[in-house]
């Protein structure tokens, strides 16, 4: 084994404890798409007070890197990363703008090897077995099951934990209070993400004391 080798082996161990420091003060990760740029403060500091400081701000819309850049600056207590990341050119943009981690929804291999150069832990997108091989070759054990629900969700976990016994998971994609605790009391399950804290019609309407309530429901029905 080369030095180089070595020393890529370091760094991917180093990520990967970061990922699960991450995810072990996240328990429930929001996954945020800000439609207008006056909700980033109030939406975070809701969902902060609630309880939930580690924020996936994905880049499916224009305020996503504004987001990211302005809770860095203005929010440093809260862990901001970057979601629904698709190529080189968007996790370059989400590093540059102060993301702490990223998250993909799949996985290509120009991406997990642009993962494997960055100082930022990423956490790939997968559907499949296959998909968990190609980044399992390259050092990755911890990634993102999306859509969680639709790729079999608690059944597919447990199916998965068979064959791959190191590997776990963020599931991400019809968690909601219903399934949460089932999803949280598997092995592999290191946390999830979701959405239903903050209802869009919630945060169109301002309605950010019932945000906080729900955030800090979500994490009640962990303890």
């Amino acid at each position: 084994m080369t030095t180089n080798d070595n020393s890529l082996q370091t760094r991917m161990a180093e990520k990967i404890a970061q990922i699960d420091s991450l995810c072990a003060r996240a328990r429930i990760m929001p996954v945020i798409t800000i439609a207008r740029e006056q909700d980033i403060l109030p939406l975070a500091d809701a969902l902060a007070a609630g309880g939930l400081g580690v924020l996936e701000i994905t880049l499916r819309s224009e305020h996503g890197l504004t987001a990211i850049r302005r809770l860095r600056e203005e929010r440093p207590e809260l862990c901001v990363g970057a979601g629904t990341v698709l190529d080189r050119q968007m996790l370059a943009a989400a590093i540059e703008a102060g993301a702490q981690f990223i998250v993909t929804p799949g996985s290509t291999a120009e991406l997990l090897q642009a993962g494997l150069e960055s100082d930022v832990p990423m956490l790939p997108g997968t559907s499949s077995a296959s998909d968990i091989m190609l980044g399992y070759a390259l050092g990755y054990r911890r990634f993102k099951l999306f859509p969680a629900e639709v790729c079999g969700g608690v059944a597919a976990l447990k199916a998965l934990g068979g064959p791959f016994g190191g590997v776990r998971f963020c599931p991400t994609g019809g968690i909601n209070p219903d399934n949460l605790q089932r999803y949280m009391a598997l092995p592999n399950v290191m946390c999830v993400g979701g959405t239903w804290m903050f209802d869009s019609q919630w945060v169109k309407n301002g309605d950010w004391a019932r945000i906080q309530q729900a955030s800090a429901e979500a994490l009640q029905l962990l303890e």
